[in-house]
């Protein structure tokens, strides 16, 4: 049985939200692949936009006709702290990444070997389980990227790019993260799912009983970040931001967000954002369960304007949620942000503490400028981030795999889709 259970989803649920005839081209090339056999693998069942993705990618990509399935990576706490430091370092931050870090890491790959199936592709998801490629048999093997390489630490990135060439391709978010390495590579943005309970559509009065339950003031406006309590996400940056726009604007200051198995780092960030924010009953910090998918898409309409003010950034698919809301967003100019956030059409693209204040003060301003900030983003969702067209990118992905004496014509529809 697989490592983690397997919900029962259907391509057909899709079909009024899609434009026509892009399930049937999903199905078409599923056909292509028909009874072949995918194994998946991250660092944590919940909690993190790798694990929301592969809950629901999963299961659809069953329901083509690949048979999928996904496992989980165990390691002890001192592999999620060693690991918390790659993911840290990978983005740019100065980390020391010591020796026992690294037999730590090795340590939980051997522990895991016996996880790794006799499939036809093993995909793996970021640094935390890249190891288990010793394990390699006949399998195609696949690195999935969700993290900016553009500033990887080198010592780390030259440990790793050992393992990364064992693989037969690797997949990034963006062109600008993939590596100087001698496999195929491939670029498929992340998407969201609208059917989630994270994305669904809710009635008004459940958003505002929502909003109340949480001690919100569903009257005033509402500046919101979404994001677990982690120092790239910049939480305290926010707040800075949100005192200066307080000076001349009425605003509440959101933040929720909670902590998963894999970031260890979670709650001493809470705590340290929690004493800055002391004192300030307009200053709302919401350490939220994994399972809160409901609540965070209640916040993000009840929202004025959606902040996701990171320092570093996979891609950032809070942002895309937001915008699937309709919501004028204020983001770090960083990764995946930057293909998202369309400067003065969807958003705004922000530096500094004081950047942020500035545009969160614009948009709170001119309520019309944000509504058509928030129709463009939705439009611009709908026509490049949702989960059924992530599904065919993968597919061809695979397909090119498989079929490598076609691999030119499936990586020439590939890029058309990128």
């Amino acid at each position: 049985m697989p490592n983690v259970p397997i919900e029962n989803v259907r391509l057909d649920e899709y079909a009024g939200v899609l434009p026509e005839g892009e399930i049937e081209e999903v199905r078409r090339l599923a056909g292509y692949l028909k009874g072949a056999s995918v194994q998946h693998f991250n660092s944590t069942a919940v909690g993190g936009g790798v694990a929301e993705i592969l809950t629901r990618l999963v299961p659809l990509m069953r329901d083509a006709g690949v048979d999928a399935r996904w496992d989980v990576i165990d390691g002890t706490p001192d592999f999620f702290l060693a690991t918390k430091a790659f993911h840290n370092a990978l983005h740019g931050a100065e980390e020391e990444i010591t020796p026992a870090m690294l037999d730590t890491w090795k340590q939980a790959q051997a522990a895991n070997a016996d996880k790794v199936r006799d499939c036809d592709f093993v995909c793996i998801h970021d640094p935390q389980p890249m190891g288990l490629v010793e394990n390699r048999g006949r399998s195609k093997w696949i690195w999935r990227c969700h993290i900016d390489l553009s500033e990887a630490d080198r010592r780390l990135w030259s440990f790793l790019r050992g393992y990364l060439e064992r693989y037969d391709a690797a997949i990034f978010h963006l062109a600008d993260y993939g590596r100087d390495v001698m496999i195929p590579q491939y670029v498929i943005p992340p998407a969201i799912d609208p059917l989630t309970a994270k994305n669904v559509e809710l009635p008004a009065r459940e958003v505002r009983a929502t909003v109340e339950s949480l001690g919100i003031d569903p009257d005033r406006p509402i500046v919101l970040q979404v994001s677990r309590f982690d120092r790239l996400k910049d939480p305290a940056g926010v707040v800075r931001a949100y005192r200066l726009v307080r000076r001349s604007n009425d605003l509440q200051l959101v933040l929720a967000g909670g902590t998963a198995l894999d970031d260890p780092e979670g709650p001493a960030v809470l705590a340290e954002v929690r004493e800055l924010a002391k004192g300030d009953p307009d200053v709302h910090l919401l350490d939220l369960p994994p399972d809160a998918h409901r609540t965070i898409n209640a916040l993000q309409r009840a929202a004025t304007v959606v902040v996701q003010k990171s320092l570093r950034e996979g891609f950032g698919l809070v942002v895309t949620e937001a915008m699937w809301k309709g919501k004028a967003v204020v983001a770090g100019n960083v990764g995946g942000i930057r293909r998202q956030v369309l400067p003065g059409t969807t958003g705004f693209l922000v530096h500094t503490v004081e950047g942020t204040a500035w545009r969160v003060r614009q948009l709170l301003s001119d309520p019309a400028l944000a509504q058509r900030m928030g129709e463009a983003g939705r439009q611009y969702v709908r026509d490049n981030f949702l989960l059924p067209a992530y599904l065919r990118k993968w597919l061809l992905v695979l397909l090119s795999l498989r079929h490598p004496e076609r691999r030119g014509v499936v990586d020439l529809a590939a890029a058309a889709e990128t």
